[in-house]
């Protein structure tokens, strides 16, 4: 009879341990690992990092709801998002513009409403002119719920230059910590 008690006890434990994980991984923070340069130098290679997804409102399994946000995804957000070309992919880049505003990639800084971007997120990278969505003289304007984003390596990054806007309705969250390797642990800028 003691026996079957500290075999069930385990049980239960574990049973309990599994869906507390769950349900971190579902609302709170989710573990992913960089597979490209494309946000090189911030982000390299192989890099694992956690993503928060309660700060812009997890979403709720199974359905087409999401819990409250904290916050707005804001310019200079490192997000992860469900790829738009293909719902089976999760991309990471840096959100650079959302609703309403006119994005232009000119003299290989990015701007704004006609205004470069003075921050220094931005403007100590070179942008290049690729794709149809940052021809050189185009200005885009970003759709209600869309947000445009932008790999930190634009020589080697393909992002909203080539395949458009994300909804917001794809972000999964902020990506806000290196975990691994060890000598790259930091909270990500």
């Amino acid at each position: 009879m003691k026996k079957k008690s500290i075999i069930r006890d385990w049980v239960e434990s574990i049973i309990v341990a599994f869906i507390l994980a769950m349900i971190i991984r579902t609302f709170v923070v989710q573990a992913f690992k960089i597979p490209t340069g494309s946000m090189r130098p911030t982000l390299l290679e192989g890099d694992l990092i956690l993503v928060n997804k309660f700060i812009y409102g997890a979403k709720v399994p199974f359905t087409n709801m999401t819990l409250p946000a904290v916050q707005k995804p804001q310019r200079g957000d490192v997000v992860v998002f469900i790829y738009p070309e293909n719902p089976k992919k999760d991309f990471i880049k840096r959100l650079v513009a959302t609703d309403a505003e006119t994005v232009e990639i000119k003299n290989t800084a990015i701007y704004i409403n006609d205004k470069p971007l003075s921050d220094p997120l931005f403007n100590q990278r070179y942008y290049y002119n690729r794709g149809p969505f940052a021809q050189e003289g185009k200005k885009i304007i970003v759709p209600k719920d869309s947000c445009f984003v932008l790999g930190d390596n634009s020589a080697s990054s393909q992002d909203s230059r080539y395949w458009g806007f994300v909804p917001r309705k794809n972000i999964i969250g902020k990506a806000t910590l290196i975990y691994w390797p060890l000598n790259r642990i930091r909270i990500i800028k």
